[in-house]
């Protein structure tokens, strides 16, 4: 068996084809059902997120299970093998640990270090978990890269400063226009992406913000929090026409900003508009750009200004790295140790089906003794079973996954005949 990793991401793939393969709710379910029902994966799990969709899997076959996901990426896409190759990656065992580790630890995203993919590689294990693809090997697996995640964050500083996708759109917004503050600014989108961007709003000197959201409930709550107000979804062209600055991440699926509604809403305005679609799949049309006085950047133009900050990081990057290999390290430890652990309990089990058989057999002579007595028996066999078990049980996961551990557990399996 090995561990699989398959996908595309921001750094492989243009955000035209990362939009048709994002996955959220009922369809990120029923990807994972799907997948473990395939011959050739045992386990899996899917991260998608703005930056990235990537399987990750326990494989029967490397290149039985490599067939069966590129098939789902060109089913969920439309996607002909030869239009999707180019731009899919793969890890399998020891790289494919290595990757989600980086990824939970933000070496892998757009915006070096950002703090939101923890918790989306938390949501895909929960996921995985809820749908019954993560079992045994993927729960130790995410348990780990948790725990990277978690640790480079505490441990080194790559985590400060512009630690969000949502943080760093609004510095770009801010960059772009030389500040932030007195500008009526227009948030689309209330989630937990939409959050990001207002609270960040409040951090640059915003005062004037509008929220919008299908559900004015939580457009409301996020309004109040950050000290703005709300417009219903209906009026959403009126408030394109009074913004200076419009940031969107409604996760929709579809496109709600069309140039159409910009140029209606724009009409005899003069002043400038810049327009921040940070959503995957994109909520503004890119054609949008050509109305007058309007400026788009999507998740394209983030990253190339992300990238810009990398050199900055770069020392703190390498800490992680060192932390990264650590956890694999340790999580190679752990995982082999797991592999002695069924043998050992069934060479303690067949040992101890002989001590019963012998009380049993010695039972006519046992009959006399008193419940103290018979505890006594019981207590001292056991302890006879595990101290002559001890050591081999320990040498059996010490030197679980190595040539000497196979012919360790050869022999037992042999001299025990355990099968």
């Amino acid at each position: 068996m090995s561990i699989v990793v398959i996908g595309v991401n921001h750094r492989t793939a243009p955000i035209e084809l990362l939009e048709r393969v994002s996955l959220s709710g009922t369809d990120l379910s029923k990807a994972i059902t799907g997948l473990v029902s395939r011959a050739n994966i045992r386990e899996a799990a899917v991260l998608s997120t703005c930056n990235r969709t990537e399987v990750v899997c326990v494989a029967e076959r490397f290149h039985g299970a490599y067939a069966d996901i590129r098939d789902f990426f060109c089913e969920l896409g439309g996607l002909a093998p030869d239009e999707l190759h180019q731009h899919l990656y793969s890890q399998h065992d020891e790289a494919a640990v290595s990757h989600l580790f980086e990824v939970a630890a933000g070496l892998e995203s757009a915006v070096l270090g950002e703090s939101e993919i923890l918790g989306q590689v938390r949501g895909a294990w929960e996921m995985a978990q809820a749908e019954g693809g993560a079992k045994a090997t993927l729960n130790l697996l995410f348990r780990h890269a948790i725990e990277t995640g978690k640790r480079a964050r505490t441990e080194t500083s790559i985590g400060k400063h512009t630690a969000s996708v949502s943080h760093a759109a609004v510095e770009m917004a801010h960059e772009r226009l030389g500040g932030i503050a007195g500008r009526r600014v227009l948030v689309v989108g209330a989630g937990d992406m939409g959050e990001g961007i207002a609270v960040a709003l409040v951090g640059a000197g915003a005062t004037d913000i509008t929220v919008i959201n299908r559900t004015e409930a939580r457009a409301a709550q996020l309004a109040q929090r950050v000290g703005g107000r709300i417009a219903p979804f209906s009026e959403l062209g009126a408030a394109l026409r009074e913004a200076d600055v419009l940031l969107t991440c409604t996760g929709s699926g579809t496109v709600i900003i069309d140039h159409e509604l910009v140029v209606t809403a724009r009409q005899q305005v003069t002043t400038a508009l810049l327009v921040v679609d940070i959503a995957v799949p994109r909520d503004v049309a890119s054609d949008v750009e050509q109305a007058d006085n309007v400026t788009l950047l999507n998740l394209d133009d983030l990253r190339d200004w992300a990238a810009r900050g990398l050199a900055l990081r770069a020392a703190e990057a390498e800490r992680v790295r060192s932390i990264v290999g650590e956890e694999v390290e340790r999580f190679g430890l752990e995982s082999t140790a797991r592999q002695a652990a069924p043998l050992v309990a069934q060479l303690h089990e067949k040992a101890d089906n002989v001590r019963l058989g012998e009380l049993d057999r010695f039972s006519n002579r046992l009959a006399s003794l008193d419940p103290a007595q018979r505890l006594a028996v019981e207590a001292v066999t056991k302890g006879i079973v595990a101290k002559l078990l001890h050591q081999m049980s320990v040498k059996l996961k010490d030197d679980a996954g190595s040539p000497q551990g196979e012919r360790n557990a050869a022999a037992v399996r042999d001299l025990f005949d355990l099968g």
